[in-house]
């Protein structure tokens, strides 16, 4: 497979193509192929495990947003992406399982560039490899490359939108629910940490 035009879609938002968006391409992709279309609203819900390169992929290509609510992020460091649909009650995880090994000569430029090599020679040979492993991510079969499951859950709770209200320390509007009272005070997170 080769970079179609959804996935220089996703790349346009993202910024660039890299092993990492096509990760949350595939992931994505399988989602919709399991539960149905893209979401306009809420109807289909992402909770992924994991702030990486993916995560945009996922936003563009399935609808769900952190604007919307239906984009919901755990820190768990995981290449793990659970979606749910609302309407079936049906929901997948899928983790990113791809056990190509790199030769040892790859791991070498590897380990080289993120020790901070950057000459130019290297910058290049780098940007060959990620190419290669964008292309070997998106034409590997489904099977090669994500573990997918049915999931018996219940999708998380719509997104509610809450009333702002001032924080009494730095007078910023922050979601009522979330200030703190302090010493006959409401106070935003971050004044509270500060205190």
């Amino acid at each position: 497979m080769t970079v179609n035009d959804t996935m220089k879609k996703i790349a346009a938002f993202h910024g660039h193509i890299c092993p990492g968006l096509a990760y949350g391409y595939r992931a994505a992709e399988a989602a919709l192929k399991h539960l149905g279309d893209r979401a306009v609203d809420e109807e289909l819900v992402a909770v992924v495990e994991n702030d990486s390169c993916a995560v945009d992929a996922v936003q563009v290509l399935t609808g769900c947003t952190f604007g919307k609510g239906n984009l919901i992020f755990r820190d768990y460091g995981k290449q793990v992406y659970t979606f749910f649909h609302r309407a079936s009650g049906k929901a997948v995880r899928i983790s990113v399982d791809y056990r190509r090994e790199e030769p040892p000569e790859e791991r070498a430029l590897w380990d080289r560039f993120q020790a901070g090599d950057r000459t130019g020679t290297l910058v290049e040979q780098i940007k060959a490899l990620k190419q290669r492993k964008v292309q070997a991510i998106l034409s590997a079969p489904e099977a090669e490359l994500l573990a997918v499951r049915p999931v018996d859950a219940a999708p998380p709770s719509k997104a509610r939108i809450y009333p702002s209200a001032r924080c009494d320390t730095c007078g910023e509007k922050a979601m009522a629910p979330r200030l703190k009272e302090k010493n006959g005070q409401r106070i935003c997170i971050p004044c509270a940490q500060k205190t």
